[in-house]
């Protein structure tokens, strides 16, 4: 019997498996793709070794790419068939049932599994870690910060990747509300590991939050080199600097990193960031046609099939936004006829039922110019859009949207409700700000539209030379 790095015992694993193991679950924490490497590394060296099965079957699987779904579902079922399953250790068992429930499209089940593990094994940190991503595709707030901080104290100061559990930690924290705690957790991660990637994702989040766009900048100008390469999250965080952009107004600089960066997305989690940031664009009445054009072409293969109700969504926005409403209308109805089918226990269907498709044909109504209609979709989910996953900060387009189309269709008090929520909650964000204006202008207020353009304008114009943002590498 052999043990981890961090003292937990398994099975099947020589010691070079095991070195593989240790490395693989390091490469994992920091969101680097030789984590695969890795982990296929331990596995030739010791082919039934469990834990190198487990690793490799999560990272197939929370990718959200149907393919790796089922290249994984076959490698790990002919693992299954060739042990002896009672050979194995209780943790050991426990995570074969959370990646089979997770290999059937139960999502909650897994996460449920993964707790329990974390309960008598708080410093397993892959079933942290899985369980926090799936805490994430499942949009649970509150697991995302229980989870992590349920296992906080068997972790110390001195352990090589404490840094990264307050990372998860932190994240977890902003997405349950808890903003002053989460900024200096994150602040606390990274300074134990400069190059956690998760961990300055969390402050660059708590700062969204907030409407601290200019401390947001601030924060990623200083550490580029620490989050801008090197990692399969780099699209993500450009992506984060694009919304900071975007909240300053200015848009050159986020088309000028979408070019140089989301436009080259090659999975369905850059694929769908690339498509958030121009949805927000053409809210704005911004056409991009040819971006949309090319990003559009990306998503067919990847939405073939239902797998993650959330990147359909993303595929949708592409769709509508090159004009594609056609290729648009054919993935609903391939939706539609998915979920008439019972399939119990699969976490999608639901996700698809009650968030997807409501969203997806909400899209499609903006695309026509069909306002009611966004509003009549959107207004009645509006607080349990967390439902398919995903982060505040990412949900946020779907909020957007429907409070566009409440000003474009004369919603008015429903526009009124939107944007007073949104200024209580972010009073130094420009954007919320000309909202407060268009609905003023459409209610005949000049006074008063005039007032909240000014403090748009003094917001997003007050920066300083120290939070001009840079551009994106080369």
């Amino acid at each position: 019997m052999t043990h981890d790095q961090h003292g937990l015992a398994m099975t099947g694993a020589g010691a070079a498996a095991v070195r593989h193991y240790d490395r693989a679950i390091d490469e994992l924490l920091h969101f680097r793709v030789e984590v695969d490497a890795e982990a296929n590394a331990a596995l030739a060296e010791s082919p039934d070794f469990a834990m190198g099965n487990v690793l490799a079957a999560y990272l197939g699987l929370l990718t959200t790419e149907a393919e790796d779904a089922r290249t994984a579902r076959a490698r790990f079922g002919a693992f299954r068939r060739r042990i002896d399953e009672t050979s194995l250790l209780p943790r050991e068992r426990a995570h074969v049932s959370a990646v089979q429930a997770l290999l059937d499209g139960d999502f909650l089940t897994c996460g449920a599994r993964l707790a329990d593990i974390t309960v008598a094994h708080p410093r397993d940190a892959l079933a942290l870690a899985a369980g926090h991503q799936v805490d994430f595709f499942t949009g649970d707030a509150r697991m995302l910060r229980d989870r992590i901080g349920g296992a906080l104290t068997a972790w110390h100061d001195d352990d090589r990747h404490f840094g990264h559990v307050l990372g998860m930690y932190a994240f977890g924290l902003e997405e349950a509300g808890h903003y002053d705690r989460s900024e200096e957790v994150g602040l606390r991660a990274v300074e134990l590991n400069p190059r956690d990637v998760w961990g300055i994702h969390a402050v660059v989040h708590t700062y969204e939050m907030q409407g601290r766009f200019g401390d947001g900048v601030r924060y990623l100008d200083a550490r580029t080199p620490d989050w801008s390469t090197g990692t399969f999250f780099n699209v993500h965080n450009w992506w984060h600097y694009c919304l900071y952009a975007l909240e300053s107004g200015d848009v050159a600089r986020a088309l000028a990193v979408y070019d140089a960066v989301l436009a080259g997305g090659r999975s369905c989690m850059e694929l769908l960031d690339a498509a958030a940031l121009l949805w927000r664009l053409h809210l704005e009445g911004s056409d991009q046609h040819e971006r949309w054009r090319a990003l559009a072409e990306a998503w067919p293969p990847r939405v073939a099939e239902p797998f993650y109700a959330f990147n359909d969504v993303h595929a949708v926005m592409s769709y509508v936004g090159a004009g594609r409403i056609g290729d648009a209308e054919k993935l609903i109805a391939g939706r539609e006829a998915y979920v008439l089918e019972p399939r119990p226990g699969v976490t999608n269907r639901d996700m698809t039922l009650r968030v997807g498709l409501p969203v997806c044909r909400a899209l499609v109504a903006f695309g026509r110019g069909d306002h009611a209609g966004v509003v009549d979709l959107l207004y009645p989910i509006r607080h349990r859009v967390n439902e398919f996953g995903g982060s505040h900060a990412q949900r946020d387009v779907v909020q957007r949207t429907l409070l566009e189309s409440a000003l474009r269709g004369g919603r008015r008090e429903v526009a009124r409700v939107l944007v007073s929520e949104r200024i209580g909650v972010r009073p130094c964000s420009p954007y919320n700000w000309l909202k407060q204006a268009a609905l003023a202008d459409a209610l005949g207020d000049r006074a008063a539209a005039a007032t909240a353009r000014l403090r748009a304008g003094e917001l997003a114009g007050g920066r300083s030379p120290e939070n001009a943002i840079v551009g994106p590498p080369e």
